[in-house]
């Protein structure tokens, strides 16, 4: 781990954390997750913005109800877990199928979360994608509506179409075109940022797998080149 920190910037991506459970923060692990972060210089850890644990984990990622107590509730845990880590949080938003109590639409919850916690988003494009046809609302608004500034690192996966109107967040199957299309907005609304490909079962070939890595650097050096024209002119 040592040799391969002094070569390239690490990232830690979390998912046990449970930043919206009703249960006290692990503060505990919290403390070895900054040992391990400072040990290994480690810039970026991220976790999700849901919840997954109550008396015990439940190995699965819970959505938030979308209301105030919930939104202080929330940022109150992600300001001390930035506290104990010793740096900033970025936080994912997640797809979800079944919609807990929501007094404000995904949106604007997700945007009083990181202004309350003055702490980052790592941007799903695939969730929100997911979340748009199963809820029905424009993806296009959704990213428009974030605050640039908060967004440091995206995530791209593929999905199962279950009905027109119902898609599972898999991570087992490609990239789908509208969700390839979503990344490229995504990219021109808040500049190319790292972005992790991720792939939990079905794997394709290696050279398929090095094909959607490219149409990610293809994305990325087209939206590099707006800027580039757009400062030029």
């Amino acid at each position: 781990m040592q040799l391969l920190a002094e070569r390239y910037p690490l990232s830690c991506h979390g998912l046990s954390l449970s930043l919206g459970g009703s249960a006290p923060l692990d503060e505990s692990f919290l403390e070895q997750v900054r040992g391990f972060l400072d040990r290994f210089n480690v810039p970026f850890y991220s976790e999700h913005l849901s919840y997954c644990s109550d008396d015990g984990h439940l190995y699965d990622l819970l959505p938030l109800p979308f209301t105030e107590e919930a939104v202080h509730h929330v940022a109150a845990r992600i300001r001390r877990a930035q506290d104990i880590l010793g740096r900033r949080l970025a936080v994912e938003n997640v797809s979800y199928y079944a919609a807990a109590h929501q007094d404000m639409d995904e949106l604007t919850f997700t945007n009083a979360v990181l202004r309350e916690a003055d702490c980052d988003l790592l941007l799903d494009v695939n969730n929100v994608y997911v979340n748009s046809v199963n809820h029905r609302f424009d993806p296009a608004v959704f990213l428009a509506g974030l605050e640039p500034e908060r967004v440091v690192a995206m995530h791209v996966a593929g999905h199962y179409d279950e009905a027109d109107d119902l898609i599972i967040d898999t991570h087992g199957a490609s990239v789908k075109p509208v969700v390839w299309s979503l990344l490229g907005q995504a990219y021109d609304l808040f500049g190319v940022k790292p972005t992790l490909l991720e792939r939990d079962f079905n794997f394709p070939s290696y050279d398929e797998l090095v094909a959607e890595l490219n149409t990610i650097r293809r994305l990325q050096r087209d939206a590099n080149a707006l800027v580039r024209v757009t400062v030029d002119g």
